[in-house]
């Protein structure tokens, strides 16, 4: 039998120091979803992306990722974290930053090939960055960086796709831009996983919920309700449905 399944925790813990992030994290997700992690700060949706990425390794439990140790299968998926390592003033090009996404599939010091060159300018035009591909990244707004950020982990062409607050610092037409883009790829079979605090926008782009405060609570069906928002949060939120028509958050519980 196939096994479709993208990721597998089961009984995952870690702490730092005596803080315990998360604790006994058991969840499957399936190729092709489109995941919503969502949960207060220091809740732990960091610390689950680094787990799966063996960016970390955890205290107990086991992870998988497309099927085997994550240690040998990352190189398959795409991570945008919330601090990256691009420094914003140093003098280096748009298409340079994508092209950086294609260095784990080289060997070291190798030239970028013509096929290099080409899925650099490819992915570039897909993501409608063309008019900025050789400009360098400081002169670019937030939502233009966001994009090549983007187009840098979707370079390689990832199984899947990880973000972790990819619309934290642009505004609303950038983050409606960028979860259109998730939503395509998405739909052409790519597995995308979102670390996010925009409830608003669940209804209307992601398949799947994980709501996450020290221990993770899975919704496939992507249905939320209040009292499910308020025991992740520890406060009330206020939902509200994005996009027509709106999605009926039921009452359901945890079990």
């Amino acid at each position: 039998m196939i096994n479709t399944k993208v990721i597998e925790l089961e009984n995952v813990s870690y702490s730092y120091g005596n803080y315990p992030a998360l604790q006994n994290v058991t969840i499957s997700i399936e190729k092709g979803d489109f995941v919503g992690i969502i949960g207060p700060n220091g809740g732990g949706k960091t610390t689950l992306l680094k787990l799966i990425l063996a960016l970390i390794k955890p205290e107990k439990g086991t992870v998988r990722l497309l099927g085997d140790s994550p240690q040998k299968t990352r190189t398959l998926a795409g991570y945008i974290p919330q601090e990256t390592n691009l420094n914003k003033t140093f003098p280096i090009s748009v298409k340079d930053v994508v092209l950086m996404g294609l260095i784990s599939k080289r060997a070291l010091g190798r030239h970028f090939t013509k096929s290099d060159n080409q899925k650099a300018d490819l992915i570039i035009d897909k993501l409608n960055i063309s008019d900025v591909k050789n400009r360098c990244i400081e002169e670019l707004s937030g939502g233009q960086r966001q994009k090549v950020l983007l187009a840098r982990a979707l370079v390689s062409r990832p199984e899947i796709i990880f973000l972790d607050e990819p619309t934290a610092s642009i505004d609303s037409s950038g983050t409606d831009e960028i979860y259109d883009i998730l939503k395509n790829i998405n739909e052409n079979g790519t597995t995308v996983i979102i670390v996010t605090h925009n409830i608003g926008v669940l209804s209307k782009y992601i398949k799947s919920v994980a709501c996450v405060n020290k221990q993770l609570f899975f919704h496939p069906d992507g249905v939320l309700d209040e009292n499910t928002i308020t025991t992740t949060f520890g406060c009330p939120v206020d939902l509200i449905a994005h996009g027509v028509p709106h999605r009926v958050f039921h009452e359901h519980n945890h079990k």
